[in-house]
């Protein structure tokens, strides 16, 4: 299992200490949601922080546009530093096109699904996709808890992978901590995000050593 610590827990005024923090607590990517307060009802950051949260660490910057129309920035982000770039099959820029641009940059495109939204949705683009994220709670909203209910989205996306020979990488997001990671780890998950758990712990590298512990 993976740990993506959430940019967004991190402390704003401290931001390149903080990603320091992280490459020394040895999380494996820093997951960064981008939200336009349109696609979802919050505003976050956007490509000028990443651009200026770059120089301060190694890590993959996992990105995830919860965004209307993410072909627009699609050039923004690549430049500014993104390793992996994940939009929704909800927006409404055209997933094939948008896809194809995030693979032009030599960054690696994904595809997100919101909890409403069968995993079907993405079949059609496995054959294109580094990654598929699940969304284990509703984007855009703080405070929720867990859905154990998407977790069969997971075998569901990896039967229908295999069936075209194809590896792919799944990643969940939303109230996932220490009572909930081992379903994740046990449901096939790849890669899971962590907010506060992990920003907020007095130990970070404990706690994403004992978040991976509990998955095993």
């Amino acid at each position: 299992m993976k740990i993506a610590p959430s940019f967004l827990s991190c402390d704003f005024s401290r931001l390149g200490e903080e990603l320091i923090r992280m490459d020394k607590a040895h999380a494996d990517l820093i997951h960064l949601d981008v939200m336009d307060g349109h696609f979802v009802p919050n505003i976050t950051f956007g490509a000028p922080v990443i651009k200026w949260a770059r120089p301060y660490t190694q890590l993959p910057f996992d990105v995830h546009l919860m965004i209307s129309e993410p072909h627009r920035y699609i050039k923004d982000f690549a430049q500014a530093g993104a390793d992996i770039i994940t939009f929704h099959t909800e927006c409404d820029s055209d997933i094939d096109s948008t896809i194809g641009l995030i693979s032009s940059y030599g960054i690696k495109p994904g595809l997100v699904i919101k909890p409403n939204t069968p995993a079907s949705a993405v079949f059609p683009y496995l054959d294109k996709l580094y990654m598929v994220l699940i969304m284990t709670v509703e984007p855009g909203f703080g405070g929720q808890s867990f859905m154990a209910d998407m977790l069969p989205k997971v075998k569901e996306i990896k039967d229908y992978a295999k069936s075209i020979g194809k590896d792919i990488l799944i990643e969940a997001d939303g109230g996932i901590n220490e009572e909930t990671i081992a379903q994740c780890a046990n449901a096939g998950i790849d890669i899971c995000v962590s907010g506060t758990g992990v920003f907020k712990a007095e130990n970070a590298e404990k706690a994403i050593a004992q978040l991976k512990a509990l998955c095993k």
